[in-house]
């Protein structure tokens, strides 16, 4: 897997599997949530993903990094997963899309 349209094509998937993901707090999955900060993926099929939680103190912040790893790492075309859990910047509203915005009311 090294064409550029292989990489795209993990990306999609990837992006699928987070939007089937929700924050067990918020009815919302976590991609339009605005948690996804970047999704990596290099020619030797290894994903680096780069997110954060809606607070520092939230629940499920040693669950729910391990639970988007197994998912993505079930991908037959994943060689490695690196979940990078950062909180800067801080999440905040705006980092919603008009989907999630719409799902919970505030457009």
């Amino acid at each position: 897997m090294n064409t550029d349209q292989d990489i795209l094509s993990l990306e999609t998937e990837i992006v699928k599997l987070l939007k089937d993901t929700y924050d067990p707090e918020i009815p919302v999955n976590i991609y339009d949530l605005g948690l996804i900060y970047d999704i990596e993926v290099d020619g030797q099929k290894k994903v680096k993903i780069t997110m954060t939680l809606t607070a520092p103190n939230c629940p499920v912040a040693d669950i729910l990094p391990n639970e988007i790893r197994e998912k993505i790492a079930a991908l037959p075309d994943v060689a490695l997963v690196d979940v990078n859990l950062v909180f800067d910047p801080p999440w905040n509203q705006s980092m919603m899309s008009e989907e999630a915005l719409f799902e919970l009311g505030m457009l």
